[in-house]
């Protein structure tokens, strides 16, 4: 007696009739989306100098704006060394007219002392910074930036020491220099205590070596005592730069620099403040954003042209191949999804070359002393990786509109 097939075999039968083939075997979700994958990634390296076109574009635009970017702030760092590295006061006092750290008006001795009887401030010493020229004995001179500090309490004294510290600025004539401006004044010779500068006609023992920050111009940073520091610069009228004040426990900066202001007609910032206000006199007064943002704009130029050209000839010279997977049934969304991974692959790579070439230029360049304190920050490194997405995505999108409006029958043409 005939027995019936079993409903499985007869579906099966139903979709492949014919006699003795193999089942139809329908694949899982997942493996197709592998195989899609594949292809794409086959099709992305199967022309190698277009693939590798992609990649150097966007590693040069990436490598261009993160190390242009990282030298920027670090330049914009320099600009306020002299204050970021005396941590001793909170507030800042200086003349009305004052923009930045590199340009002050001396003020009047009392205004120490009215800034001395303001209610809330813990203590006020005298800041002293001008621009002597010094001169070692073996006849080598530059032009320095000079710090005095109070004689009794040293406010403002460096507290990184290579040699020496702040408390030798007791002895006679004494001087701390910074690490490369000794390198400069002395070339050749390893760092030591002892040797002699002369300023204003004037001696000065090196008592001490710091690591200050790195100005932004290239000059050595000298701390001397006060008293000692007026002489190195020549007698004037007035001599005091600035007034370093301390705010007494559980007293706001803030409301403390206002309520200095009111009592002395003078200006009082924060340490932050008077940092920004230097950096913005810059920002405001030289080229130097100009220049960087110009090559940082022709970076991102670049980039996105050439790869979303090349992406686009690429996925102009694939059409075929995009339209027969539409002719087998392949969505749009699939497609679509081929072309981002694609994009995404040579986005990634050549992100990471262009990161890896900055990182090994910083990691040779942070030991020169010319560009000490420039290095890659992550944030430089996040927001490098959000341009090259914006480049990923400007030539992902030319390339989706031409395949998205392709017919199957292009691949019946001839």
């Amino acid at each position: 007696m005939h027995q019936p097939m079993p409903m499985s075999q007869t579906v099966a039968a139903r979709l492949n009739p014919v006699q003795g083939a193999r089942p139809v075997v329908v694949r899982p979700k997942r493996g197709v989306d592998s195989a899609m994958n594949f292809v794409a990634v086959r099709m992305l390296t199967g022309d190698r100098s277009k693939y590798l076109g992609l990649i150097f574009a966007i590693a040069f635009s990436t490598f261009l704006i993160a190390q242009q970017v990282s030298i920027f702030v670090g330049l914009l760092n320099r600009m306020r060394s002299q204050i970021i590295d005396v941590t001793d006061g909170d507030i800042w006092v200086m003349d009305p007219a004052t923009q930045y750290v590199d340009e002050v008006y001396a003020l009047r001795d009392d205004a120490l002392y009215r800034v001395r009887g303001v209610p809330g401030i813990r203590w006020a010493e005298p800041l002293f910074k001008g621009q002597p020229v010094a001169r070692a004995l073996n006849g080598r001179f530059r032009a320095a930036i000079l710090m005095g500090l109070d004689d009794s309490s040293l406010a403002g004294a460096p507290h990184r020491m290579i040699l020496g510290s702040a408390e030798n600025l007791r002895q006679p004539d004494a001087v701390i220099i910074d690490l490369a401006g000794y390198h400069f004044l002395f070339p050749g010779q390893p760092p030591r205590l002892g040797d002699v500068l002369e300023m204003n006609d004037r001696r000065a023992k090196i008592v001490g070596i710091s690591d200050a920050s790195a100005p932004f111009t290239s000059f050595p940073v000298l701390y001397t005592r006060y008293s000692l520091a007026v002489n190195y610069i020549g007698q004037q009228r007035t001599q005091m730069s600035f007034v370093l004040a301390q705010a007494q426990p559980g007293t706001s900066v803030a409301a403390l620099t206002k309520r200095v202001q009111e009592a002395t007609g003078l200006r009082a910032v924060s340490r932050d403040q008077f940092g920004w206000m230097t950096i913005g006199y810059y920002m405001a007064h030289t080229g130097i954003p100009v220049n960087f943002g110009l090559t940082v704009a022709i970076g991102l130029i670049v980039g996105t042209v050439v790869a979303g050209q090349t992406f686009y000839i690429f996925t102009i010279e694939n059409l075929k191949q995009f339209g027969a997977l539409k002719a087998i049934g392949t969505t749009n969304v699939r497609i679509v999804g081929m072309i981002l991974l694609q994009a995404l692959l040579v986005g990634a790579i050549g992100y990471s070359i262009g990161m890896g070439m900055t990182a090994a230029f910083f990691a040779y360049f942070v030991r020169q002393e010319a560009t000490r304190g420039i290095v890659l920050l992550w944030q430089v490194m996040a927001a490098s990786g959000g341009v090259v997405l914006f480049i990923v995505a400007v030539a992902s999108l030319m390339s989706i509109r031409r395949v998205l409006q392709l017919e199957p029958a292009i691949v019946f043409r001839g």
